[in-house]
């Protein structure tokens, strides 16, 4: 397993969860952290025996955002190198957004500008009720520009409005009212042990199902013209039910039986 500086990660249990590691600096990310979050989530993606990822945040917080010694480099950089910065950490979030497997955030402590933009590229996102967010950005003079896609995808437009011109701080309850988080807990117990019972549900879907899956949402959402999606999804359902997992599907459905994924999941987690 390759070693990281700055993010640990863990598999069990057919689960991979990567860990945000700099809780000294409440797991503000730079472009070091960047680039091996980059490198891992490439390096496991392929991996058949991982059903999903979660991503957390060791220590207090799951992430203050950007790391203040890194913002103050940017002063010194050429405009250039400014925005080839910022071209890194967008394609870390686009690829997080359209990763093949299942991610899930899972968000205690505080999530501050950028972490925002880890946590809303997630398929889903889990939080502790007393977790505070901001989209802080505007208090220092800039925006919240790279994160801004899957932010407003996650909250809307008008509460983007909201919670980004004012920069305000929000708790986990609120996050779920607004949509940025899927659902709240008001203990880590109750938290982890509702994502083990969503991880353990997505042990029992098919994994190339899924990965089609989040596809067809990926390009349904890109199309504002239902008349346009009509033979791409009719495609995509005849491809699905041609594929090797369909018919397996099927036919376990027919004969009343588990398909073959659900039993090499239990294999290989024992």
């Amino acid at each position: 397993m390759h070693h990281y500086d700055t993010i640990e990660l863990e598999v069990d249990h057919d689960i991979a969860t990567l860990w945000l590691n700099r809780p000294e600096v409440r797991n503000a990310f730079n472009n070091h952290l960047i680039a091996e979050l980059m490198d891992c989530l490439q390096s496991i993606e392929h991996e058949s025996e991982i059903t999903a990822v979660i991503i957390r945040g060791r220590g207090k917080s799951f992430s203050a955002g950007a790391d203040i010694q890194w913002m103050k480099s940017f002063s010194s950089m050429s405009h250039q190198e400014d925005f080839q910065e910022n071209i890194h950490l967008a394609r870390c979030f686009y690829m997080i957004y359209t990763y093949s497997k299942p991610t899930i955030a899972v968000i205690h402590g505080a999530a501050f500008g950028g972490a925002n933009g880890l946590l809303a590229a997630c398929d889903m996102a889990y939080c502790l009720d007393d977790t505070k967010f901001a989209f802080s950005e505007v208090k220092i003079g800039i925006i919240p520009a790279t994160i801004s896609p899957y932010i407003i995808k996650r909250v809307g437009e008008f509460n983007a409005r909201e919670l980004m011109l004012t920069g305000r701080k929000f708790n986990g309850r609120e996050a779920v009212q607004k949509g940025l988080v899927n659902a709240t807990f008001s203990s880590e117990v109750l938290l982890v042990e509702y994502v083990r019972q969503i991880t353990e549900e997505l042990k029992t879907s098919a994994p190339g199902a899924m990965s089609n899956c989040k596809d067809l949402i990926f390009n349904i959402t890109k199309s504002d013209n239902f008349n346009e999606t009509i033979d791409y999804t009719a495609r995509m359902i005849a491809d699905a039910r041609a594929s090797e997992e369909g018919q397996e599907g099927m036919s376990a459905f027919l004969e009343k039986r588990r398909p073959n994924w659900i039993a090499t999941t239990e294999v290989n987690s024992k």
